[in-house]
């Protein structure tokens, strides 16, 4: 734990506050919004817009954070917009959290304090060639066109639509958070070097069409439902294009290991419970 650079945690932690404002207030101006209509709804919201202000606050801190440590690092923290999303949506809408979600929401930050400590990302390389993004990029694109074309099955209930919008959107923010720390780096040749790379442009098309899944999944159902798979998305995604391309790697021997992928499994599991059970659970907040 030592070995983690303090700023970097300090800022992504910052980034996931920020998300986490912007989610909830982009989510509560979409929500219920047709979608054939949601752009041209919710460009004339004001409360869309101060989401829109949060999202761009929180990349900035997360971009702040790459470009002072690893992405193995950073992305896992950034599941921390959960802890701060979810009692923000309860508290705006009037609803409360049942103790199961609590549970689960407690469950998620003890596995991301784990796979930090146990598994002690390292630095990678900051860039890589084109042949070597190829085959992973791929791989998260056909998830992402599955997951978003599963949502045209008739009948698909609203949090299982939200799930999927959401999971595919994560998707898409994790291949643009994997790509921005070449972009950083391309920033210390001038900005030539950055509009001539095909990386921002890439970063780019990954963050808008994410931003409008993830306008979808709002609209689709409850934040809880959605939020979650945006949320372990895009760490999920991100900490695999640092394996494959950017050659980021966990400190572990065999034990530690098995502790690390015990983790993973708990932030997948407790992020999948938070979206079926908060989002059907919640109720109205009792007054006393």
């Amino acid at each position: 734990m030592s070995d983690l650079p303090v700023l970097a945690v300090v800022l992504a932690l910052i980034g996931a506050l920020l998300f986490a404002v912007g989610s909830v207030a982009q989510q509560s101006a979409a929500e219920g919004v047709d979608e054939d209509a949601l752009i041209g709804e919710l460009i004339r919201s004001p409360r869309w817009w101060a989401g829109v202000v949060g999202d761009v606050g929180g990349y900035g801190f997360q971009a702040a954070a790459l470009a002072v440590g690893s992405v193995l690092v950073v992305q896992p923290l950034i599941v921390s917009t959960l802890l701060f999303a979810l009692p923000l949506s309860a508290r705006f809408t009037g609803t409360r959290m049942t103790g199961r979600t609590w549970a689960a929401a407690l469950a998620l930050a003890a596995a991301l304090v784990v796979f930090l400590v146990v598994g002690n990302p390292t630095e990678g390389v900051e860039s890589a060639p084109l042949r070597h993004w190829v085959v992973p990029l791929l791989v998260v694109l056909a998830c992402c066109v599955g997951a978003v074309a599963a949502t045209a099955a008739p009948r698909m209930p609203a949090g299982a639509r939200a799930l999927l919008l959401g999971s595919a959107s994560g998707a898409l923010y994790g291949v643009a958070v994997a790509l921005t720390k070449p972009v950083v780096e391309e920033f210390d040749d001038g900005l030539t070097a950055v509009l001539t790379g095909w990386e921002p442009w890439a970063l780019a098309a990954a963050g808008l069409v994410g931003f409008y899944l993830q306008q979808r999944a709002f609209a689709a159902g409850a934040l809880s439902a959605s939020l979650p798979a945006i949320t372990i998305g895009e760490p999920l995604v991100a900490s695999f294009l640092g394996f494959t391309v950017l050659d980021e790697r966990l400190r572990v021997e065999a034990a530690g290991l098995v502790i690390v992928l015990a983790a993973v499994a708990v932030m997948v599991v407790t992020t999948v419970a938070l979206s079926r059970g908060q989002a059907g659970a919640a109720a109205p907040a009792v007054s006393s």
